[in-house]
């Protein structure tokens, strides 16, 4: 290992402890007393807040309440941070208390000009897709806390025009498309559900024993989101739509190719809604559906776009 490849690992090593020995290092690295003291000049040369301890069991310390000096980054490595912190912009909301603003503020105070110009061009030719939504989540970090703590909450939620009051678990939370989504389980029906955060209104976490460990929620079957009376589909597209289903789709739909290309799932009674509206974006794209109180579902739904735009003026 070479001694720059070492000391950034040393800074990540050192990080969350308050007292180290030079065994310590000595041992997890195989080298020498002598490279020890060397490397623990030069780490402190980089900014890292170490102090000795002499005496008969001397030791060194590391100032608490301090950051180390940062770990040192390609130029590759800088550019794929920076765009992942910027895909967090297409979100009104986030599970951390931060700004964007300030955020890129702070890592563009770590670059030189030179790299600050590099990040600025690269910014201006690259481009990325992502959809903007203004809706905000409220209870993001409480939802993550709550998953951290293992505990269950009281939410309210809205969907339409009606509120409900549900008794949760959450063990996930997941971003699709600009929006972020809780899966939990629900404690008085023992159903797995996901909930749109935005539509949460109300959210208070209960410090009491639960019934299950993340560990346990997360190893569930895609299927406990199906719900026992749940209308399994099978949907033909013509391969020229295949790209619209890799642009967008939903983990209860899965695409399988071969001769003919379907796109295949189930949804629940009360999702029909959802799974028109998902379809018709395919338009004329769509070669054969079933089963067909799906197909006059879809046909319904044409009906009333006709019969509306009819009736206007």
């Amino acid at each position: 290992m070479k001694k720059s490849e070492r000391l950034n690992d040393m800074l990540r090593f050192l990080n969350d402890r308050e007292f180290f020995n030079l065994s310590d290092l000595m041992e997890k690295y195989h080298i020498s007393k002598s490279t020890t003291l060397r490397d623990i000049d030069s780490l402190e040369q980089l900014g890292v807040p170490i102090y000795a301890e002499h005496g008969r069991y001397g030791r060194y310390g590391i100032l608490q309440h301090q950051l180390l000096a940062p770990i040192l980054f390609t130029m590759d490595e800088v550019y794929a941070l920076y765009f992942a912190m910027l895909t967090l912009d297409s979100y009104q909301s986030t599970p951390f208390h931060l700004s964007v603003k300030q955020l890129n503020e702070k890592f563009e105070a770590c670059l030189s000009q030179k790299q600050l110009q590099q990040i600025h061009l690269m910014k201006k030719v690259l481009q990325f897709e992502v959809s903007q939504h203004h809706h905000v989540s409220h209870y993001l970090d409480r939802i993550l806390k709550s998953i951290l703590h293992e505990s269950t909450c009281t939410i309210q939620y809205v969907k339409g025009q009606q509120e409900t009051s549900y008794h949760v678990q959450f063990f996930k939370i997941s971003a699709k498309f600009g929006q972020w989504y809780a899966s939990g389980i629900d404690i008085q029906s023992n159903q797995t559900k996901v909930f749109r955060c935005d539509r949460i209104t109300s959210f208070q976490e209960e410090m009491c024993d639960t019934r299950y460990s993340i560990d346990d929620l997360l190893h569930r079957s895609l299927d406990a989101y199906k719900s026992a009376n749940s209308i399994e589909y099978e949907v033909e597209i013509a391969e020229q739509a295949i790209d619209l289903f890799y642009k967008e789709n939903y983990p209860s739909m899965n695409i399988e190719r071969g001769e003919k290309t379907f796109i295949r799932g189930y949804y629940n009674p009360g999702e029909e809604s959802f799974i028109t509206n998902y379809f018709m974006r395919f338009g004329t794209s769509i070669m054969a559906v079933k089963p067909d109180s799906l197909k006059q579902i879809m046909v319904q739904h044409m009906e009333n776009l006709v019969s509306h735009y009819l009736e206007l003026e």
